[in-house]
């Protein structure tokens, strides 16, 4: 009886090992550095911000001169997750402004779910 106890306990403690759930992790969006944003200078052509930012997440058919790009992330074993979003403004296409509304690196809470 006690060798099958053991022989149990043995069996149970190696496969808890492999019965851990993998949960992988979630990047979207587009990924701009600070040395990105420095790059920027007013006055741009549409052409110059996409080759130095890469192609908008979001172009608005409302908001002709606005780019958003957008950046998620949530790594695999975390509760937290990365949020970023930077604006670009343009006139008469040239760069008119940018707007970097959450810092490179921020953290906020996950929404409960």
């Amino acid at each position: 009886m006690r060798n099958l106890l053991l022989s149990f306990l043995t069996l149970t403690m190696a496969l808890s090992g492999c019965l851990s759930v993998y949960k992988a992790e979630v990047q979207q969006g587009n990924v701009v550095t600070q040395e990105m944003i420095d790059k920027l200078k007013p006055g741009m052509t549409r052409n110059q911000v996409r080759f130095v930012l890469g192609t908008p997440l979001v172009t608005d058919t409302f908001h002709p001169d606005r780019w958003d790009y957008y950046y998620y992330l949530r790594p695999s074993n975390e509760k937290t997750v990365q949020t970023r979003r930077l604006t670009v403004f343009f006139e008469n296409d040239s760069l008119l402004s940018v707007k970097n509304e959450m810092p490179l690196n921020t953290e906020s809470k996950s929404p409960k779910g």
